[in-house]
């Protein structure tokens, strides 16, 4: 457990040198610097708070407990950095003046909370080096006594009052949404305060833990059992507290440039290898710059290029006949007016596909149809694509022993059709 608080200050320093080019490009905007300061004071303060780090820092000082107050100092500045996000999250601080108000009364409370702990460090005696029971052992000593109350009540204070400002947060954009569709960043906004809460609800609990855990050792009893408890459930505060403030920075970016490019590049592989060419020699080449592509969104375009470009090459063996007695069939079989249409494209497709190998191309009157079916679809239906990709598993529910789809009716639909 001595190390465990290396995990989230690796994962908060990895999450700064990813996100550090945007401070560079952003510096003047004081949500990405509030952002930063948070990551950067989090990552300093799970790494300097590790048993380790402690006994090391003790040891270059020279002083004993030399960590404690530094620790303290450092936590409570990670405090005033959780506020001031969270008011600059919900408003725009720099326009609203009572929260510039509010952001410097934390400031000045956050100073002199420091100086507070480092004076009454100073004045106390802590000879016996303590890296994880330091409060409980010293809840008697003149000072530090009360300089762990002061630190323990400020983190109750400031973790009950985040709380507070994450809930009605929660209940406002609840009550915005009011049960309708709401985008990604809303989403991962509203999920991440909720780890907020129960991080800063953890931490409450923690610092009510260590306070009752000093006061017994007051009354002359010892609850030192605690410090076994504590490291665990600070652990678990953490990691919320990382989880929320981290969600909805990256959520959105992660489901708008990994996730839903990847999706769709897999939705479309049944669509590009229905129009692929067959034969020796069939086939693209992908070029040298994409075989190197990792980047979800630059495989997803290079498909799209592919399917488009084939597309192109089948219009000469497009039949719009093959179409229309697809959409009647599809139609008779209890398939809207927008599944038909595109049951009836990815069935022409696939007889285009067959007409190719063949070298039979369909007529003039039916190619032209056809392209202009394709056209209007495609600028009516920007997923049109990805539906075509999934319609080749309806198609053979469709066929007929004697022709390409089921019998619908002789005479056409119109050219979208619809």
């Amino acid at each position: 457990m001595e190390r465990t608080n290396y995990i989230p200050a690796v994962v908060f320093a990895v999450v700064l040198l990813a996100k550090f080019p945007a401070l560079v490009r952003s510096w003047r905007n004081p949500l990405i610097r509030s952002v930063h300061a948070l990551l950067a004071l989090g990552c300093v303060a799970y790494t300097f708070s590790a048993p380790p780090t402690v006994a090391v820092v003790n040891r270059l000082t020279g002083v004993s407990n030399f960590s404690a107050p530094l620790v303290f100092c450092i936590l409570t500045m990670c405090s005033y950095a959780c506020v001031v996000l969270m008011e600059r999250w919900r408003a725009d601080a720099d326009a609203d003046p009572r929260a510039r108000r509010r952001i410097r009364a934390w400031a000045v409370v956050c100073g002199a909370v420091c100086l507070a702990i480092v004076v009454l460090f100073v004045l106390g005696d802590a000879p016996v080096e303590q890296r994880t029971a330091f409060d409980t052992y010293y809840a008697t000593t003149p000072f530090i006594r009360e300089m762990l109350v002061l630190y323990l009540t400020v983190l109750v204070i400031v973790s009950v009052a985040t709380t507070v400002s994450c809930w009605g947060w929660a209940r406002d954009i609840r009550r915005q949404a009011g049960g309708g569709r709401v985008s990604v960043t809303v989403r991962s906004l509203r999920l991440g305060l909720v780890f907020l809460i129960t991080g800063f609800l953890g931490n409450a609990a923690f610092g009510v833990l260590k306070l009752t855990a000093i006061v017994r050792r007051w009354t002359g009893g010892s609850w030192d059992g605690l410090n076994e408890f504590t490291p665990r459930l600070t652990l678990l505060n953490s990691t919320a507290s990382t989880i929320g403030f981290l969600l909805p920075v990256f959520a959105p970016w992660w489901i708008e440039r990994v996730w839903r490019p990847w999706r769709s590049f897999l939705a479309l592989g049944p669509l590009a290898r229905a129009v692929r060419p067959t034969g020796p020699g069939a086939g693209h080449r992908r070029p040298f710059a994409d075989r190197f592509a990792v980047n979800p969104g630059q495989l997803l375009v290079y498909r799209v290029t592919v399917i488009r470009d084939e597309l192109l090459r089948l219009r000469v063996y497009c039949n719009d006949a093959v179409r229309e007695d697809a959409y009647r069939a599809a139609r008779l079989r209890g398939a809207d007016g927008s599944e038909a249409v595109v049951l009836g494209l990815a069935a022409m497709l696939e007889e285009a596909v067959a007409a190719r190998a063949a070298a039979v191309p369909a007529s003039r009157e039916q190619c032209l149809r056809a392209v202009l079916a394709l056209r209007t679809a495609d600028a009516e239906d920007p997923d049109l694509l990805v539906r075509l990709s999934r319609a080749q598993r309806a198609l053979p529910g469709l066929r007929r022993p004697g022709g390409p789809v089921a019998a619908g009716c002789a005479t056409g639909a119109p050219a979208g059709g619809a």
